[in-house]
């Protein structure tokens, strides 16, 4: 299955340290985020990425070339602009193919076995009315709300009793039609077209139990850090 990694976004809350480094090839446990993902996605049999870039998108291409030294082959899909998840997604169906494909947010560090997640992902996209499976998460500290309710596999209206509420975890499999009302080069969030999908039963899902983290501080990034040097998994953090 092809993957694509996340990377164009600016990480407004981690600066100063990404007004140099674009905030996937910030390092912890002396490796950078996106590495320690590709890596997974390579370890699963996802030999063939695209990384969509904007902000300091050279630094990418300077860090990791083809891909060959992660066991990868890399394809860059370069926005100049950032066009958001659904617009940066759609920018680049031209290199992600006909068949259901993973995406991964660039600055989320988990310990999901990407082989048997991508293979339960293939089994509930067989059948034709679902559109996506999504990888869910307990809500964090930072974000207690959460964003679906799962119910027995399929993502469903909150109001559905006996459903369990869960944050996104920024890890999912999609069909490409998901994306046809997406124009080429249109700015676009996902999680409109997530929740259409889910008003119209298009959406299953399942848990990870497992770590989970959103990099989205530097005191997240140095809580991942001290946990990959050290073995200790960090206390959650806002």
């Amino acid at each position: 299955m092809i993957a694509m990694i996340l990377a164009a976004g600016r990480g407004e809350r981690m600066r100063p340290l990404t007004d140099r480094v674009p905030k996937p090839l910030l390092e912890a446990g002396g490796r950078p985020l996106i590495v320690h993902l590709a890596s997974a996605l390579a370890a699963a049999g996802c030999r063939e990425l695209v990384v969509n870039t904007a902000h300091l998108g050279e630094q990418f291409e300077a860090a990791l070339g083809d891909g060959g030294s992660l066991g990868v082959r890399i394809r860059w899909s370069h926005e100049g602009t950032a066009l958001e998840t659904a617009g940066g997604i759609a920018f680049a169906r031209p290199l992600l193919g006909c068949e259901p494909f993973l995406v991964a947010n660039g600055d989320v560090w988990c310990d999901l076995a990407f082989g048997p997640f991508i293979e339960r992902a293939r089994a509930a996209l067989a059948d034709p009315a679902i559109d996506a499976h999504l990888l869910l998460v307990d809500n964090p500290p930072h974000h207690p709300a959460g964003d679906f309710t799962l119910l027995d596999g399929r993502i469903v209206d909150d109001a559905v009793a006996g459903g369990v509420r869960h944050t996104f975890a920024g890890i999912g499999v999609y069909r490409p039609g998901l994306f046809d009302g997406v124009p080429a080069g249109a700015r676009a969030p996902l999680a409109p077209l997530l929740h259409a999908a889910r008003a119209r039963g298009a959406l299953s899902g399942e848990r990870h139990a497992g770590t989970w983290m959103d990099i989205g501080t530097p005191q997240r990034l140095a809580d991942l850090d001290r946990w990959l040097c050290v073995g200790r998994p960090p206390a959650p953090s806002l």
